[in-house]
């Protein structure tokens, strides 16, 4: 065997800092119940794991075990790793007509800005970060092309009932260019900042706080894209969902409409 040590040999493989840690920490934890590795011990590890902590926990700690396996040349060894199951409903989701409650009394007391924000997270299925990068000048031409790391790009489409009413909104702020969604401060806001806020307004209009935040208009979107028009694989693209297994969820009801099915069929 090497006489580098574990440690040494995840620095030449390249790994994280943090990950290292970790590495090292199940390793030690393993050593410590179990004393010396053996196929039994190490299935009496993966079973105490199941038992006492959560599946992503439990699945990082097998990789630390199965790169110290690796390193010590035993790979037939290695654990599989422990499935992590969906859950079979969606959660925290705004409700359509909380989202149209939000959208329409955000416009009627005179926070226009907002009411846009809401519109556009929920009918073009932006993630914050990609709101925020939205000028006029997308909003002219009815989209904005989104270039990810890995060299993809997705476009964004502004639908042209949101398009009209925005241009005529930016028309009576007269705002001709340039990013759409500023702070206090003419700067474009943090992604914290318009969460926070939209926390906020939720909580003002007694909306639950947990379904107010700005991916779940995104989750919004989706929902109503695919009950009007079932295509899954046009989703993932709109979506930039590289697996269209993360699309999927999306077929499933939220927890409500479970409720509701099961209160309105179940009579016996």
């Amino acid at each position: 065997m090497s006489k580098i040590t574990f440690e040494s040999w995840l620095h030449l493989q390249n790994r994280a800092q943090n990950t290292i840690s970790l590495y090292l920490y199940a390793v030690a934890q393993f050593r410590q119940r179990y004393g010396r590795i053996s196929p039994e011990k190490l299935k009496k590890y993966k079973l105490y794991l199941i038992e006492n902590f959560k599946t992503k926990t439990v699945n990082v700690r097998i990789c630390g075990i199965n790169a110290y396996l690796d390193f010590l040349g035993k790979k037939d060894w290695q654990l599989p790793h422990v499935k992590l199951q969906q859950k079979p409903y969606l959660e925290n989701v705004i409700s359509q007509p909380d989202y149209e409650y939000l959208r329409d009394v955000l416009l009627r007391d005179g926070y226009v800005k907002w009411h846009f924000i809401v519109r556009f997270l929920a009918a073009t299925g932006a993630r914050a970060s990609e709101l925020l990068k939205i000028k006029v000048e997308h909003v002219r031409i009815g989209y904005l092309d989104i270039h990810s790391k890995g060299g993809k790009t997705r476009r964004l489409y502004i639908p042209e009932k949101l398009r009209q009413a925005a241009l005529a909104w930016l028309e009576e702020t007269k705002k001709e260019s340039g990013f759409i969604f500023l702070n206090n401060r003419g700067k474009v806001m943090s992604a914290l900042g318009l969460g926070n806020k939209l926390k906020k307004l939720g909580v003002k209009y007694g909306l639950d706080a947990h379904v107010v935040y700005p991916h779940s208009f995104r989750h919004r979107f989706a929902k109503n894209f695919i009950e009007k028009y079932n295509d899954i694989a046009l989703l993932a693209d709109l979506m930039g969902h590289s697996n269209i297994e993360t699309t999927r969820i999306y077929l499933r009801r939220t927890h409500a409409e479970q409720r509701e099915i099961i209160d309105s069929i179940i009579t016996w």
